[in-house]
């Protein structure tokens, strides 16, 4: 019986005596909805329908003998009804899409080959900041390689320390060091391009950025080297072949006096030698009294011997601090430069930061400054929490301060925001971040950002009236999609008629894209509101809104099956845990809480801080409530519920299983690791590499921890590093996962039959060593990928089948490419069919058959692969190519550009730029690979491309 536990709550809520603001929670407004999800018409009134029917009946069975006679599904239903009666049922409210924070361009492809042509042209001193501007337009493909990229080509490219301190604190940041047991900001992770150290030199040096660096190496020392110590050498004794008669003059402070020499101290700066040389009285005279300008009679013996010395590296760092304010008020650069230097290699944790970063800023110190701000900046999110850092980022003065220093920028803004909008959007702190990041906006692009964050932190924090402002203020710099932002401010204000209006002038304005429907949506009803969704869908399949949307209109009419087929067809590609949250809704109305403890448990894993049921329920309490409505399974029980779930390729009811496997036994990192492998399938990288970081917290042995730490470095893109940490980690002892790593690392790194046959190798003594038959199948598939390549097919048959026989279900794929090789096309395509029938996601099943079949079949099986995941690339270019084969050239364009307006990949780009060429257009061939090569300058065949349509255009423009 559908809804049954939705009507149970409802009529528990009403027996119980709730009045007033509890019915309310259903139906705030008290009307009847027609468009909702939980007011008092509608589905609301059908679970109502259910409600004596449900209640009474358990009750009835539980008064004539509830233990012995009520069936136990009743009670735990009943139980699990009563603990989320509370919460209310799902309402369409809270599913509208959030305006997205990140600049949106309404032609995608013209932005990024506008940044490629810009970046060709300019200098070595502007092209970190362009890199920076790609890394802001590229945050709208969700790609963390991408990002990444941008931010170590920014900070290879990077000229002044300020640049390289706050982009070498962001990739550390970007790889969340910070949650990793053990490791200190300052630690040196052993490559030029995050070495603290490394950063406070300036200076263009790409080349060297990455290098290994080399600040653990040990200083050659000349063994007669003069080391300088204490107080004795601040005294006017001899030293560095200075005889006493030299002296020629002496600073009186107080009651001492300290001898110098005049041209020593007059080459400090050109005050000193306009006092001491250029007609004013001191330079007659041969005491000079010093003791009205700050310093200490210690402090000028230091100034004396540094006249002479050039170093301060012999003096106490309170010395050297009135030296660098002698400097200041004097002019003394090259002293200043030494104090500054000095000062800067003391700082090294939160401490010393805090109280030398004051000292920095009051005498402009900007070395010192770049160091303290580096420990900040590395210690970022937690270093915000402390009142003073909070205060020196946000607030103008602070800012003033900053910037005096040459510390304050639009770059230490982005960044600052950016880690501030993750950890709390709404907060004060992100607010004043923002508004610092808007005045340091100057290009059109930094405008546009800044403010239409600004807009989408006031609308999250319902200051309606001030998002509007700001995302009018993005509009004016030029950034079209704040007009969503503007017109959701609206709709909020209670203009919903403005709303519309302003979208519909939109879509009339520009090239529809599927945002621009899926927002005009929210401001109309009935088939409208259906027909934008739908055409929204057909725009740009990837939104999840118009999923959601329609499968909780299903729900309402009582359609719960239909609703989660719908959801199913995003979660099939694109799993979110707002998705499978909803889903867990539906399948709890069917009463499947298996189904919906599985859902919740994948959706804890993508995102352990989740709260369920718009914001009021603990993810982990209601797994709680629903553990109890299933069948409990031990640890043995849980392995072999994972293998099943692992065979058939279902990596969300695998989460589910292992999820449920570490509330059992917490702290195995084996299952942590197990964890980020099913997260980077379903591509969840961050959570991925947050259960990796776990995972090498949680390890037991060093070996272990040093193969964590492997693939974390890998995921990063240092894949050099990654490789030394499988070759310490087998030092200490022999395992599958070092072996595995060192040998997967290696096969992604170079492709030379050489090196295969070490690949090869590897994963033989990977093979060799204890480990689970889960891993054992993945081995042994890419062990027989390694045999293909280098010619050795019956070896990639046998590793095949052994993978096969323990339940490794993707090897069907290896083993119908090697078919396909031997020339056995029916068996390929039978294999890839075997597949089709074992997998839960079946999408890269059906294209790979494909090609293995005549084309009217393998077009029904690209048509699937689609239909079941829109974001794989290779169905499209398929048809395209077969459509230019046709001579329907047109239509082959439309086809890749229908793609490439939700999906701009560098592969579709390519071929619709080698299209464009073949047809005579070298003005879109030119923008299209100026947009591919935005995304990989090093591309060969776009390079090409490019080349040769740049020399035809000019051939046509000479004649």
């Amino acid at each position: 019986m559908q809804h049954n536990i939705f009507a149970t709550m409802r009529s528990l809520n009403m027996m119980e005596g709730c009045k007033g603001t509890q019915i309310y929670a259903f139906n705030p407004s008290g009307k009847t909805t027609t468009n909702g999800y939980g007011g008092g018409g509608g589905v609301g009134e059908k679970f109502l329908q259910h409600l004596h029917e449900r209640v009474n009946s358990v009750r009835s069975k539980s008064n004539r003998n509830y233990q012995a006679l009520q069936p136990k599904d009743n009670v735990k239903s009943v139980a699990l009804a009563e603990a989320l009666a509370s919460y209310g049922l799902p309402q369409t409210d809270f599913i509208e899409p959030q305006i997205e924070s990140y600049l949106k361009s309404v032609n995608f492809v013209e932005t990024l080959a506008d940044v490629y042509r810009r970046m060709e042209g300019c200098s070595q001193f502007e092209i970190s900041g362009m890199y920076l501007e790609q890394y802001a337009i590229f945050k709208a493909l969700s790609d963390p390689k991408l990002f990444r990229k941008c931010l170590k080509s920014g900070r290879e490219h990077a000229v002044d320390v300020h640049s390289k301190v706050v982009l070498s604190a962001w990739l550390r940041f970007d790889r969340r060091e910070d949650e990793l047991i053990g490791v200190s900001a300052m630690d040196c992770c052993g490559r030029s391009i995050e070495c603290p150290r490394s950063s406070l030199v300036p200076g263009y040096n790409p080349e060297s950025a990455t290098d290994p660096c080399t600040c653990h190496q040990r200083p050659i020392q000349d063994e007669d080297t003069e080391v300088f110590v204490g107080d004795e050498e601040c005294s006017t004794s001899i030293s560095h072949g200075d005889e006493e008669g030299d002296y020629d003059m002496s600073f009186c402070i107080g009651e001492e006096e300290i001898r110098c020499r005049r041209f020593n101290m007059a080459s400090l700066s050109r005050p000193f030698e306009a006092m001491l040389y250029d007609g004013f009285m001191e330079s007659r005279r041969e005491k000079i009294n010093f003791s009205q300008n700050g310093i200490s009679a210690k402090g000028m013996k230091a100034a004396e011997m540094f006249s002479r010395t050039k170093s301060v590296e012999s003096f106490d760092p309170d010395t050297v601090l009135e030296l660098l304010s002698l400097a200041n008020k004097f002019c003394c650069n090259e002293m200043k430069f030494a104090c500054d230097a000095y000062l800067a290699s003391l700082v090294f944790d939160m401490d010393s930061a805090m109280l030398l970063i004051e000292y920095g800023l009051e005498e402009t110190a900007y070395v010192l400054v770049a160091a303290c701000l580096q420990v900040l900046l590395r210690e970022l999110p937690n270093s915000m929490h402390s009142p003073n850092v909070s205060r020196l980022f946000c607030s103008s003065e602070g800012k003033d301060r900053l910037a005096s220093a040459g510390h304050a920028s639009f770059l230490l803004y982005y960044f600052l925001t950016r880690t501030a909008m993750e950890e709390d959007m709404k907060s004060n702190t992100t607010v004043m971040l923002l508004e610092r990041l808007g005045e340091f906006s100057s290009a059109g692009w930094q405008k546009q950002l800044a403010f239409h964050q600004l807009g989408c932190v006031m609308l999250e924090r319902k200051e309606y009236k001030d998002a509007q402002k700001w995302f009018e203020a993005a509009v004016e710099a030029g950034h079209v999609y704040s007009l969503a932002g503007i017109a959701r401010a609206k709709y909020k204000r209670g203009h919903m008629y403005k709303a519309y209006k302003l979208m519909n002038s939109l879509i009339s304005d520009c090239t529809p894209s599927g945002w621009m429907y899926q927002e005009r949506s929210l401001y109309c009803h009935g088939k409208e509101k259906t027909m934008d969704l739908s055409t929204a869908t057909e725009l740009d399949p990837t939104l999840s809104y118009p999923y959601k949307y329609r499968a909780m209109s299903m729900v309402e009419e009582n359609r719960t099956e239909a609703a989660i087929s719908e959801i199913n067809k995003i979660i099939g590609f694109k799993v979110s845990p707002d998705c499978l949250e909803l889903r867990a809704w539906f399948l709890i109305a069917l009463e499947d809480y298996e189904g919906a403890l599985r859902d919740v448990r994948a959706l804890l894993t993508l995102d352990p801080q989740y709260v369920m049921f718009h914001g009021k329920l603990q993810g982990d309490k209601l797994v709680e409530l629903l553990r109890h409505t299933v069948q409990q399974r031990n640890q043995a029980d849980c392995w072999m519920q994972l293998y099943d779930r692992w065979s058939s390729v279902d990596d969300i009811g695998s989460l589910g299983v292992v999820h449920h496997m570490l509330a059992n036994d917490p702290g195995k990192s084996l299952l942590l690791f197990r964890q980020s492998l099913l997260l980077l399938r379903l591509n969840s990288h961050r959570a991925a590499m947050r259960c990796l970081r776990e995972a090498r917290n949680q390890a037991t042995s060093e070996h272990e921890r040093l193969v964590y730490e492997g693939w974390i470095l890998y995921d990063t893109g240092y894949r050099e590093e990654a490789i030394s940490k499988a070759e310490e980690s087998i030092s200490i002892q022999r395992s599958f996962e070092a072996f595995f790593l060192k040998a997967y690392v290696l096969s992604e790194t170079n492709s030379e039959s050489e090196s295969s046959l070490y690949v090869i190798q590897l994963l033989e003594e990977a093979l060799r060593c204890p480990s689970d038959g889960l891993r054992k199948g993945q081995a042994l598939s890419n062990l027989a990928s390694i045999y293909v390549d280098v010619n050795k097919l019956d070896n990639a048959i046998d590793c095949y089948m052994n993978a096969l026989t323990i339940k490794h279900t993707r090897a069907h794929q290896g083993l119908a490419r090697v078919y396909h090789l031997k020339n056995q096309r029916k068996a390929a395509y039978d294999e890839m069919t075997k597949l089709i029938e074992k997998a839960s996601y079946n999408a890269s099943a059906y294209e790979k058959r494909s090609e293995y079949c005549d084309r009217e079949m393998a077009k029904n099986d690209l048509r699937m692969a689609t239909k079941l995941d829109p974001l794989r690339t290779y169905p499209y270019r398929y048809k395209a190519a077969v459509l230019m084969d046709d001579h329907k050239e047109s239509e082959a364009i439309s086809e890749l550009t229908k793609v490439i307006a939700f999906k701009p990949d560098l592969h579709l780009l390519h071929l619709r730029a080698a299209f464009h060429d073949s047809m005579g257009e070298p003005t879109s061939t030119i923008r299209d690979c100026e947009a591919a090569l935005c995304l990989d300058s090093s591309h060969a065949d776009t390079l090409e491309l490019y080349s040769k349509a740049r020399q035809r255009s000019n051939e046509q423009q000479s004649t």
